[in-house]
């Protein structure tokens, strides 16, 4: 439960950090029009940038509640969760290809630096083991960019779209094996932001892994009782929250 509470707090928070300039954008609807700033720039077909941000990776994880008898013929029942989480750093570059006034679809090769920790724990003994997963995402999203009308030198959109994911830095040897490709589902929205010399654009988008990337078939492990913690598992799949400044 209190992983949860963490969890829900942590997600309403970094939510909060994007809504508050889509509200402000709303408000200043209702105010003076101003000089534009770099007026032509959504005319180009092709725009290009680069991005910085912080990530913070998940993992969903389904447990089967099977028992896994030891040498001393005792049944364990083993559970795993993500229970806390530690922010990540994401750096790439955008190129986005005008479809017309309200749409766009954008190419974003990333990479995504950061880590979680998985813990273990035994429900009869309550012995805990924790395993620290660090992963080195190179992402290539292909995203749908909804624009809405631009009023003054902002404009709010929203964006989906699919990213074809590979790890760079999978470990073997430990208690749990991730498969290192994975696919996920995109979902987000952001605020373009017009300077008198660039355009930044705030993002927030929450990533799902749509394959398990847990490996059952541990060819890799030397000690055989380190199965238990991968065969105590149904499913895993992969989440990501990444804020995002682009700039144009």
């Amino acid at each position: 439960m209190t992983g949860f509470r963490y969890r829900f707090t942590l997600w309403a928070v970094i939510s909060m950090l994007l809504a508050a300039p889509l509200a402000g954008a709303g408000h200043l609807c209702a105010q003076e029009r101003k000089i534009q700033n770099r007026p032509y720039l959504d005319d180009r077909v092709w725009h290009y940038g680069f991005l910085v941000g912080i990530n913070i990776q998940d993992l969903a994880i389904a447990n089967n509640g099977l028992p896994y008898i030891n040498s001393n013929g005792i049944a364990e029942y083993w559970y795993a969760d993500v229970p806390e989480y530690t922010p990540g750093f994401s750096v790439g570059i955008l190129g986005e290809l005008k479809a017309n006034d309200w749409l766009s679809v954008r190419l974003i090769p990333t990479m995504h630096f950061g880590d979680k920790k998985a813990v273990f724990k035994e429900q009869r003994s309550g012995k805990v083991v924790e395993q620290y997963i660090k992963s080195t995402y190179l992402s290539m999203p292909v995203d749908l960019k909804i624009n809405a009308l631009r009023f003054n030198n902002y404009r709010p959109y929203v964006i989906t779209g699919l990213a074809p994911t590979f790890d760079l830095t999978v470990k073997k040897g430990k208690e749990l094996l991730v498969k290192p490709s994975d696919l996920l589902f995109e979902i987000g929205m952001g605020l373009d932001l017009y300077y008198p010399f660039f355009k930044m654009i705030p993002e927030l988008k929450f990533c799902f892994g749509l394959n398990s990337i847990i490996e059952q078939y541990r060819t890799d492990l030397s000690d055989a009782s380190l199965l238990k913690y991968s065969n105590s598992i149904n499913s895993m799949y992969s989440r990501m929250i990444v804020l995002t400044l682009y700039f144009e």
